[in-house]
């Protein structure tokens, strides 16, 4: 709709932007450098942040970034995820079927890693998205997983991603000894003005753009309303330019953004 009146290549502020692409803050950068950390020393990961932070592009980086030639890379989605469903995903990715007996599936993933990594050189990276819904008998398993040899490097990777509800519950006493596994945390919050502009323009560039289109009090109209939460300012930025192109504005100012978001842009500013 927008995007010929702007002559853009490419549809920005959506989801399918290549890796390579996306804004790169020095908080991404960091929880990148983590990730690659923890699967290129087998480590038991949590990704924290609240919806719309950009826990899954992320992920998607982290994915894109690694050889195929040295990691399987195992994503798992699935709010009810209990250990035999755990064990039919990531036993299915070998081509292996998962036994009845949670114990004996177990084994058969460690040696299918150990397989792996011993004749094909590849590591195991597993990531569970959407952890905070897991139950505790899930996460209980991925513990007896990892500690299946205490004094040498864990089978696979494992990357918990989920909202802030994943660490309030890990707090919690009775899950002590699955937090007291836990290797490395990162924690994704939203962004400041400066980085919410970079990621803005950033945007517009990836679409081929090559004036601005947001003043800069038009940016800091966006910023206020979202909170520096991506998934906000992707909604806001996208509702501006459909108004824009409808008005015929080739400038975007901060009065046309707070029409957008008084009158069109509802629920989506993070709390």
């Amino acid at each position: 709709m927008y995007e010929m009146f702007y002559e853009m290549k490419h549809t920005p502020f959506t989801r399918s932007i290549p890796t390579d692409m996306l804004c790169k803050t020095h908080q991404n950068a960091e929880i990148l450098d983590r990730l690659e950390y923890t699967a290129m020393h087998q480590l038991f990961t949590l990704l924290v942040g609240e919806p719309g932070t950009g826990k899954t592009s992320a992920l998607r980086h982290l994915k894109d970034k690694l050889p195929e030639d040295k990691y399987m890379v195992i994503y798992i989605s699935d709010s009810r995820l209990k250990p035999r469903s755990f064990y039919y995903y990531t036993l299915g990715m070998f081509g292996c079927k998962a036994s009845i007996h949670t114990s004996i599936s177990r084994q058969e993933l460690i040696s299918q890693t150990e397989i792996m990594r011993s004749i094909h050189n590849r590591k195991v990276v597993v990531i569970i998205d959407e952890a905070h819904l897991l139950g505790k008998e899930m996460l209980e398993e991925a513990r007896f997983l990892l500690n299946y040899r205490m004094d040498s490097e864990n089978p696979v990777s494992l990357i918990l991603s989920g909202q802030t509800e994943l660490w309030d519950k890990l707090k919690l006493s009775a899950y002590r000894a699955i937090l007291g596994r836990v290797d490395i945390e990162c924690f994704l919050t939203p962004m400041d003005f400066s980085d919410t502009k970079k990621y803005i323009e950033s945007q517009l560039k990836y679409s081929g753009h090559t004036a601005p289109i947001f003043t800069e009090d038009a940016m800091r109209s966006i910023f206020e309303f979202s909170g520096g939460n991506p998934r906000a300012i992707n909604r806001a930025c996208t509702q501006s330019l459909i108004y824009g192109s409808q008005m015929k504005q080739t400038c975007i100012d901060s009065k046309s953004v707070d029409i957008v978001l008084k009158n069109e842009v509802t629920g989506v500013r993070s709390s």
